[in-house]
């Protein structure tokens, strides 16, 4: 697919049918949402959200009002859905939160994710990276969204996999566009190897200090809006801890 104007490949594409073509196209539009590609404060209609996905307006429809339970877009009646904008004090708290819930339940799952697994998880971070290199978003914050609640699957925690879950939707990452065209979202896609690295290794204060790390990165940098149009405002408490620099 061709790369649109600022090098990056557009990431609303037609998609391909899977076992839910709702639960794919609820994928993409949240993925579409986070990374801003579906701009806050905007109104998109099902039709014309249809014919960019390559699908009918039916399951985009029913995609949408998924998104509405969940706080990421409005229904607006007669005219479509209106894509939520979150203030700077909504990211902090967001941040916040995953920083006392992800970190320290990667350490405690660390010692007891079965080797056999250790090929597939490898899997997941390589499909973070190739989502990355191709400048495609919405790959790349679905691949991430997956590889992440697959490890957090292993606490056996299934309300918190579902709440964590929940946060990653609410996030905002306007900066992404920005770290495509540096090149600096593979850098950061290839922490999942990293990540990884130490699951492999058994190194569960590593893992946990990593993943300080990967969050502060979202709240730190990807959170910013790439438009001077819509500089990021000063937030008005102290960013989360983000563990020390890389």
């Amino acid at each position: 697919m061709p790369a649109n104007s600022t090098g990056v490949q557009p990431s609303v594409r037609p998609l391909i049918q899977r076992e839910s073509l709702r639960d794919s196209v609820a994928n993409a539009l949240r993925a579409a949402v986070i990374s801003g590609e579906l701009e806050p404060g905007q109104v998109y209609s099902a039709p014309m959200l249809g014919a960019r996905f390559g699908v009918s307006a039916t399951p985009v429809r029913e995609a949408m009002l998924d998104l509405v339970r969940e706080g990421l877009v409005i229904s607006l009646r007669n005219k479509g859905f209106r894509v939520t904008e979150m203030s700077d004090e909504d990211l902090d708290d967001l941040a916040a939160l995953r920083q006392l819930i992800e970190p320290p339940t990667i350490r405690d799952v660390v010692p007891v994710i079965p080797a056999d697994d250790f090929p597939r998880l490898r899997a997941l971070a390589e499909d973070i990276v190739v989502a990355a290199e191709a400048g495609n978003l919405i790959d790349y914050i679905e691949a991430d969204r997956v590889f992440h609640v697959t490890l957090l699957a292993y606490s056996g925690n299934r309300r918190l996999v579902d709440v964590v879950s929940d946060l990653r939707s609410q996030t905002r990452l306007l900066g992404l566009t920005p770290l495509v065209e540096s090149g600096r979202l593979v850098q950061s896609a290839a922490e999942h190897h990293e990540l990884m690295d130490l699951v492999e290794s058994r190194d569960a204060e590593g893992a946990e200090q990593l993943m300080r790390r990967h969050i502060g990165h979202v709240r730190g940098l990807w959170a910013r809006s790439p438009s001077p149009n819509h500089p990021s405002r000063p937030s008005s408490r102290p960013a989360p801890v983000a563990g020390p620099p890389q």
